[in-house]
């Protein structure tokens, strides 16, 4: 086979379950790779990271469910190579802590593939540090051990006797259906029973669940506690500082599931304050900004007449970004709005004009309509001419009142519609209660999430709570038949978000 035809395969490691914990390198080759091979354990969001034409492939490994064999999945990976593609294999923590990536690289070398691994953060070191028990401390562990909770078929048993008699920390992965066996073989080999010990639940994740306990009796709290795979058994005095280091599961947010129905390229930083609070955040779009194409003309025509403007309002980032978009593609910049009066609604709306070097004259403390009408009717004459991009879908509000005061070229210039692309089954996540929040951020996430969602299967939604940024989303969402559980008192991502919180709080 010709060499330049053949692919490349990255052994990439997804890190413990945070997907903040991600490394750059690894986020840079599943946002450009042609196949995306991926495990259980691996973070959702990771899949939505990769191109839209990626062939994303299911090799999942369960207790007794395997999607596919070891064998077979090292067979894909070198058919995907010889396919002449760009493929990540994607493992939960780091390939090579019991990742299997070792018996991965050996077969692509054999079969003459190139590859190249990229280590992940692993839930031994990373995932404890997030239920606050530190694998070595000065005082009491100067070394730790991490053990396989079962091994390959014809493997060497575990060294029992050397193991209870370690000084330093014990981690056993994928031994949750041993733990009594575990402990057991401890106790017999003359461990301390009063040794403290834990078990951890989804080490970084909003759904994580610490039980500790002491080596004698950790099976039964885990037992009591309903404790499963996957977890991390960890035997040492390090756990007895857990509630010292401890700062996860103390988060705002920590424990609760956020649905996000914004538009994929605005979801992110919702989704990024969500997981900073502690809270898990799942990307759930309704909508999709569209740019009008037949408003394009009309929006240059207006550039190029700037000079006859004395206002110019914004009402979303996305007026600005299209605004920008033809500003450049005549050669002009921010110096081009040199003598404008910029209004701007919204903080968000406002920081994209900072972003390039405009500070909005006017920003309505409350950001609706009627606020903006009323902030501006004092500062137009009738020898004012105001210019309006804005979306399709919103409001004749602003443009009607302030056409009595002078005259107002109102151009739609992009519209919201509904976004069909979906991997997530909503219905079922609520179906089990699995989700706690579901956010609104406009009238038409409102809209459109009804409609996805079905007349059918509408009285799901009583199974979370709704959040509102505000009067006009909540009206729309009366209008449905939906309740309004929470509404920002101020009308932004922020406010949204603290409105959760405080709910939150109030329910502990």
């Amino acid at each position: 086979m010709n060499e330049a035809k053949k692919g490349k395969i990255y052994l990439v490691g997804g890190g413990c379950g945070d997907p903040g914990l991600l490394t750059l390198r690894a986020k840079a080759k599943i946002e450009t790779c042609d196949a995306l091979v991926y495990d259980a354990l691996v973070n959702e969001s990771f899949l939505a990271m990769a191109p839209e034409s990626c062939e994303k492939i299911y090799v999942g490994k369960r207790a007794n469910r395997h999607a596919l064999s070891q064998w077979q999945i090292n067979a894909l990976l070198v058919e995907l190579g010889q396919q002449g593609k760009t493929a990540v294999r994607l493992k939960g923590g780091d390939p090579y802590v019991f990742g299997r990536g070792g018996e991965e690289g050996i077969a692509l070398h054999q079969a003459g593939i190139p590859f190249e691994v990229i280590p992940g953060i692993p839930s031994v070191t990373g995932g404890l540090a997030y239920a606050g028990i530190p694998v070595t401390h000065r005082d009491c562990a100067s070394s730790f051990q991490v053990v396989t909770g079962h091994l390959k078929d014809g493997g060497e048993a575990l060294d029992w006797p050397v193991l209870a008699q370690t000084k330093g920390t014990l981690v056993f992965l994928m031994g949750m259906k041993n733990l009594a066996a575990i402990a057991g073989n401890l106790l017999r080999e003359g461990m301390d029973p009063a040794t403290p010990a834990a078990v951890v639940y989804r080490a970084s994740q909003p759904s994580q669940r610490v039980v500790t306990a002491t080596l004698a009796t950790i099976a039964e709290a885990s037992r009591q506690a309903g404790m499963h795979a996957p977890a991390l058994i960890v035997v040492g005095k390090v756990v007895a500082l857990r509630d010292e280091l401890r700062f996860f599961d103390n988060k705002p947010f920590f424990g609760k599931t956020f649905l996000v129905t914004r538009s994929r390229t605005q979801a992110s930083s919702t989704v990024e304050k969500i997981r900073e609070l502690g809270g898990e955040a799942i990307v759930y779009p309704t909508i999709r900004i569209r740019p009008v194409p037949e408003a394009m003309d009309r929006l240059g025509e207006a550039i190029d007449a700037l000079g006859h403007y004395s206002h110019l309002i914004f009402t979303s980032v996305n007026g600005v970004e299209l605004f920008y978009d033809q500003l450049a593609v005549r050669g002009q910049d921010s110096r081009a709005l040199a003598g404008l009066t910029i209004t701007a609604i919204g903080k968000a709306t406002a920081a994209a004009l900072e972003e390039r070097g405009v500070v909005p004259d006017v920003v309505p403390k409350r950001y609706i309509g009627e606020e903006l009408v009323d902030k501006l009717s004092p500062l137009i004459g009738a020898g004012d001419r105001v210019l309006l991009p804005r979306s399709k879908n919103a409001r004749s509000l602003v443009a009607d009142e302030l056409a009595r005061l002078c005259p107002v070229t109102e151009l739609p210039i992009y519209e919201t519609i509904r976004e069909d692309r979906t991997d997530i089954d909503v219905a079922a996540m609520l179906a089990k209660r699995e989700i706690d929040y579901i956010t609104f951020t406009s009238s038409t996430t409102a809209k459109y999430f009804a409609e996805k969602l079905g007349a059918d299967r509408f009285d799901l939604v009583q199974n979370a709570k709704t959040v509102s940024i505000g009067p006009q989303t909540s009206k729309q969402m009366r209008e449905l038949g939906m309740a309004v559980d929470i509404e920002a008192a101020a009308y932004t991502i922020d406010g949204l978000l603290a409105a959760a919180e405080a709910d939150s709080a109030a329910s502990v």
